[in-house]
């Protein structure tokens, strides 16, 4: 009999791949629980004598970061939390600090919430908004819904995502789910099939909520993975936009938004050599001021920087031009 040596274990996006041995070959069994507690959100142990016959990494197309990368940098993140650097064409990490705390991520939810309603829904569906979408909490953006009205997936991705729209969101979870605590559990199952591990959501919106919370490093995953839905990296890109919906009895609402993120609207400049390409802004009392983008090179390449938790929208903005700064080429 021809034995045949399997000594690989792959933990990641909440699946746990054991290679036992084979009777009579003598080859070692790992057995590790998985734990979403985990301090990483995903690894890999391989132990496999023959490289040929071990399992494809989780991580194979992904940055990873397993600690703070500072080193031959000269970036100052003091008034942020967390916040990372990550050269998508290179699969490398070129900053990261506090990449695996769990912080509020306030509107950054909302990258998620368009991810879970376009990989279970179509953009031409029809929504309707019921009493939910009443948002009452204070300073929080809206794109001025009534019970009643309707708008299409497609408007309501880009009011949620453009104007980051609060009572859009909740249009959306109820529309793609039945109720938002169904929507939830459809994110939370996403987040564990992508290996984002340390996040939680209690929301679609991101408004502070107790148990709702997110990493840096999980950002990218998410974000990455949004990006590859062509709506979602259409929207992401627009200063602005204008959709008539109709309201309950029928009749054309008019809605114009603006982008909230300055690089977009003008505001903001990114360095010379980095065309800041989209991106999702976020902003509660207790996230403070976060911001996720899409950038690209000089030469093309392609990057996602996160911060989380900056002390002000200004100092946000400097932190970002300055982590933008760490791309070279």
């Amino acid at each position: 009999m021809k034995c045949t040596n399997r000594k690989n274990l792959l933990l990641g996006g909440g699946m746990l791949f054991v290679m036992a041995a084979f009777a009579g070959c003598g080859s070692k069994t790992y057995d590790m629980a998985y734990s979403p507690n985990h301090p990483v959100s995903s690894y890999r142990m391989d132990t496999a004598e023959e490289r040929g016959d071990t399992a494809t990494p989780f991580a194979k197309e992904l940055c990873v970061a397993d600690g703070d990368v500072t080193g031959n940098t000269d970036v100052d993140m003091s008034q942020a939390g967390a916040a990372a650097l990550f050269s998508l064409d290179d699969n490398n990490t070129i900053y990261a600090k506090n990449v695996y705390e769990q912080m509020a991520p306030a509107s950054l939810t909302k990258v998620m919430t368009a991810l879970v309603a376009l990989k279970h829904s179509s953009p031409d569906d029809m929504l309707t908004a019921s009493a939910n979408v009443k948002i009452t909490e204070s300073g929080a953006t809206k794109c001025g819904l009534k019970e009643g009205d309707q708008m299409t997936l497609n408007q309501a991705l880009h009011a949620l995502l453009i104007h980051s729209a609060n009572d859009a969101a909740i249009l959306i979870a109820e529309g793609v789910a039945g109720s938002v605590d169904a929507f939830c559990e459809m994110m939370n199952e996403e987040a564990k099939a992508l290996g984002a591990t340390n996040c939680h959501f209690v929301n679609p919106h991101g408004l502070t909520a107790e148990d709702h919370y997110i990493t840096a490093y999980d950002m990218y995953l998410i974000f990455n993975e949004a990006l590859k839905y062509q709506l979602i990296d259409e929207i992401i890109r627009l200063p602005s936009y204008t959709t008539v919906y109709k309201d309950k009895e029928g009749r054309d609402k008019e809605l114009s938004i603006n982008s909230s993120n300055l690089y977009l609207r003008g505001e903001e400049d990114a360095p010379g050599s980095v065309t800041v390409i989209g991106g999702k802004t976020g902003t509660t009392n207790a996230a403070k001021n976060c911001l996720i983008l899409l950038s690209r090179s000089s030469s093309g390449k392609s990057y996602i920087s996160v911060i989380l938790r900056s002390e002000s929208r200004e100092i946000l903005y400097d932190e970002m031009t300055d982590l933008l700064n760490e791309i070279k080429n």
